[in-house]
């Protein structure tokens, strides 16, 4: 997958964690791209770990169940350290 496929992906996975995850969540598109990215990166990391395959291409159902899942780790987890701040 290139880069601009892995910007998609980051852009969509990680507005798909906003809405599922309930709460405010700050941010605009950008923060949303960037915990995409991120969580597609963490998720693809994780799943492969665990089943041997990690994200693999645009279209694969499996690509976006691990980019979203990772996407909803890590905005949990920045919801725990901005929850400790303010």
């Amino acid at each position: 997958m290139g880069f601009i496929g892995w910007i998609v992906l980051g852009l969509i996975a990680g507005a798909i964690a906003k809405a599922i995850l309930p709460g405010k969540q700050g941010g605009g598109w950008i923060a949303t791209l960037l915990l995409g990215v991120v969580g597609a990166l963490i998720g693809g990391w994780i799943g492969s770990a665990i089943t041997g395959k990690g994200v693999s291409g645009f279209f694969s159902l499996w690509s976006w169940i691990l980019a979203i899942g990772g996407s909803l780790i890590v905005l949990l987890i920045w919801g725990f350290i901005t929850k400790k701040r303010a």
